[in-house]
């Protein structure tokens, strides 16, 4: 109340003097907001919440990523508001967080990366993105307690090096295998991210994966003893929901994510005409964009597919519902996952999934229970399953089940208690 009748005072006195007249209405009307008691004890709030939580502070740094990218680390970041004072986030090229958080601080950094027109260029582009993250990392470290590396991290071994020289505490959260990756699109570099790869892994103070099956899939046995598992996926259960019944849909079989080699895109492709021989009251959409939309354009204009299948381009993330929607069956046949998003999202949507079982898909997807397990990803298997999920007897059961499942095991307060319960362990092991 003290707070509050010196702030009447100070307002009475600029109202009366000449000041009042420099100071203007708005001068007058940031006092008043500077010493409003409301203020006060918001302020007050935050000093306690930040004294009860230790002063605890993390930086989440990732490679620079696509758009693909943006709800895994939006995802983590909010969750980590819920567990630390102040969230430090490197990332770069789309990499953004479309969100801003009252009671928290969270700093975004960006760092560019060019891939480069041939190896050596790559190469080259690759240390010095290294490089430019690692000056930025030691920048920030003296305001953080704990990094993860994120997206891309695994491989990141300068970053790694300079956070370890600062003494600093590093997790990382790997959102799938960058390995893998590069493995399936046959590149180059896949040769050198294997001794990076491996480097980090023993460097690291844990290592959070998104389920058990990943840690021989991924080649993670001898790092066993500092492996745990959670995940950092949620939902907003009221976008992601059923709109329209699936009986009430058209057979219209989806595709959604990137346009890239380990995604299966081409292999999903050459199964349309295979289906289309069984059925052909099927047609097909695919959503996304990547370095093989030349080429799957080219393989369904060629194969005279354009009536069948249509290309909608990148799908923002807000009008996703109204697309799964539309979809009686969505197809995942990829050669290397960690947790995709699209399945959840499609899962709260009421739409049945068709997927490889890689990653921790098979966590979710249970065969002829909440979704459809290819036994690969050969057009003959993809166009196979189509048909058995579309001629299942229980279709709309299976949907329901898989919403009910996401419902119960994708919530913000889920994810945030799985975090919780890691980050409380660790902060005890690690004595931060």
């Amino acid at each position: 109340m003290k707070l509050q009748g010196m702030a009447e005072a100070v307002i009475h006195l600029l109202e009366n003097s000449e000041e009042r007249v420099k100071m203007g209405r708005k001068g007058r009307e940031r006092v008043k907001d500077v010493f409003s008691l409301e203020r006060c004890v918001d302020e007050h709030r935050k000093l306690y919440e930040k004294i009860r939580r230790g002063q605890q502070n993390i930086g989440i740094l990732t490679f620079p990523i696509g758009r693909s990218g943006n709800t895994p680390l939006s995802n983590l970041v909010d969750i980590s508001c819920s567990l630390f004072n102040s969230i430090y986030v490197i990332t770069g090229n789309e990499g953004e967080i479309p969100f801003k958080r009252d009671d928290h601080d969270i700093y975004v950094f960006k760092v560019q990366h060019k891939s480069g027109a041939n190896l050596l260029n790559r190469v080259i582009n690759y240390a010095y993105t290294q490089l430019r993250i690692s000056f930025r990392l030691a920048r920030l470290s003296k305001n953080v307690n704990l990094w993860i590396f994120f997206i891309g991290g695994e491989s990141l071994l300068l970053p790694m090096l300079t956070a370890k020289l600062l003494r600093k505490d590093v997790v990382i959260a790997s959102a799938g295998s960058g390995l893998k990756v590069a493995q399936t699109q046959k590149d180059p570099l896949a040769r050198a991210l294997a001794p990076l790869k491996s480097i980090n892994y023993r460097l690291s103070d844990r290592i959070i994966i998104y389920s058990e099956r990943l840690t021989e899939e991924h080649g993670l046995q001898k790092y066993k003893h500092k492996i745990l598992t959670a995940h950092e996926h949620f939902l907003d259960f009221n976008e992601f929901k059923i709109q329209k019944p699936l009986n009430e849909r058209d057979n219209l079989i989806g595709y959604i994510g990137r346009l890239s080699q380990e995604k299966g895109i081409l292999n999903f492709l050459e199964a349309v005409p295979r289906v289309l021989e069984r059925r052909g009251d099927i047609r097909f959409m695919i959503g996304g964009d990547g370095q093989l939309r030349t080429k799957a354009e080219q393989y369904l204009s060629g194969q005279g597919l354009n009536n069948k299948a249509k290309f909608v381009g990148w799908i923002p993330h807000d009008e996703l519902p109204k697309y799964l929607n539309d979809l009686k069956l969505l197809v995942l046949p990829s050669y290397t996952e960690g947790l995709p998003n699209i399945i959840l999202e499609a899962m709260a949507c009421g739409t049945p999934v068709v997927a490889t079982a890689v990653g921790a898909i098979p966590d979710v997807i249970r065969d002829s229970e909440t979704g459809f397990i290819m036994e690969n990803n050969s057009p003959e298997s993809i166009a196979g399953n189509i048909i058995r999920a579309l001629n299942y007897p229980n279709l709309e059961e299976i949907a329901q089940n898989a919403r009910a499942l996401v419902e119960k095991e994708f919530t913000h307060e889920a994810a945030v208690e799985r975090y919780r319960n890691i980050l409380t362990n660790l902060k005890k092991d690690l004595k931060l």
